[in-house]
């Protein structure tokens, strides 16, 4: 298992990163911020994030927030008050509730961070109303539609010549959809945190907050692909799906298996999120009437009550086999 701390670099710079990296808002935000009194002090909290560990999907969505406030602010960080920030958010309203709380949250979690150096007198977020969030379901995939881009990026038994990159996507697809996990927490894997003994096959997790936790394979098919993937690679140690088509980068970032599984997807002719796996896994579970309680440790919830919102998915997916079942008998009617 790699330490905690293998590879922690300080985070690119706030306008280096996105001025290449970032959404087309993104990158006209960054233009404007070469000299912008907020810049090093982005930078420095989120190389505070970086070493404590915080997720990197988390760090990457806080600096495009930090950078679009800071855009729109202007000023310097002691005369950031609750007046600009309402602003700010006042401009987003044609966004989704989720993305403004998340941006918000930033702003927040920034401010803290400011009073902690003695950058801030206080923190104005007391003053700024939380941004309510409208309680919804996990879209349903289909295990169908599922199974239709797994294969077309390859199938279970791949051919001896294919391309070493498209059997590391069957692989670390699988593996979010068969272990419940995030993209983000397969793409950061390491071949030490895979427990291959015959017939007891496990595999660490690596979730939020430093939080890890062990899940069986049980799935026959997709531990033949995997030790199949681990002979072909030759991996003994480090990263479990590496960058490089050689296999000597490091590991692959979320960005671009996103980008990947987008791709496989639309050869599929299917639409399906990446996290869509993760739900759908869960809801499976559900479906065979696994304890709320052991998907939930399966999964890494720290509440009960995130599982049960698979419940209620499962139970929509019920009903909807029903009515098709009845409108189908009223039909031979």
């Amino acid at each position: 298992m790699p330490p905690a701390s293998a590879g922690r670099r300080r985070p690119p710079s706030v306008h280096g990163y996105l001025a290449t990296n970032g959404t087309r808002e993104d990158r006209t935000a960054a233009a404007a911020l070469p000299g912008h009194p907020l810049a090093p002090h982005i930078d420095d909290y989120l190389t505070d994030l970086a070493n404590a560990n915080k997720p990197h999907n988390t760090i990457r969505a806080y600096r495009g927030d930090l950078v679009a406030f800071a855009a729109h602010h202007g000023g310097g960080i002691g005369e950031i008050t609750a007046a600009p920030v309402r602003a700010f958010l006042k401009e987003m309203t044609e966004q989704a509730p989720a993305t403004r709380k998340r941006k918000r949250a930033a702003v927040a979690s920034f401010c803290r961070w400011a009073v902690r150096h003695d950058l801030l007198g206080f923190s104005p977020m007391d003053r700024v109303d939380t941004v309510a969030v409208p309680k919804t379901l996990p879209r349903p995939a289909a295990a169908g539609d599922i199974r239709a881009a797994l294969d077309a990026i390859c199938s279970r038994r791949p051919r001896k010549d294919l391309p070493p990159d498209v059997l590391r996507d069957r692989v670390l697809f699988e593996t979010a959809y068969t272990c419940g996990a995030r993209a983000s927490e397969v793409c950061g894997m390491y071949v030490e945190d895979l427990d291959l003994r015959p017939d007891d096959e496990h595999a660490r997790i690596h979730g939020k907050g430093g939080t890890v936790r062990t899940v069986l394979l049980d799935d026959r098919g997709y531990v033949a692909l995997l030790h199949l993937y681990l002979a072909r690679t030759g991996y003994a140690s480090g990263p479990l799906f590496r960058a490089s088509v050689n296999g000597h980068g490091g590991p692959l970032s979320y960005d671009a298996a996103e980008s990947r599984w987008r791709k496989y997807c639309a050869a599929a002719g299917v639409e399906i999120g990446i996290h869509q796996l993760r739900h759908a896994h869960a809801t499976e579970l559900i479906n065979l009437g696994v304890s709320i309680e052991a998907i939930r440790k399966r999964l890494g919830h720290s509440s009960a009550g995130t599982v049960k919102i698979y419940a209620e998915l499962a139970d929509q997916a019920s009903d909807s086999e029903i009515r098709a079942a009845r409108r189908k008998r009223e039909t031979r009617r």
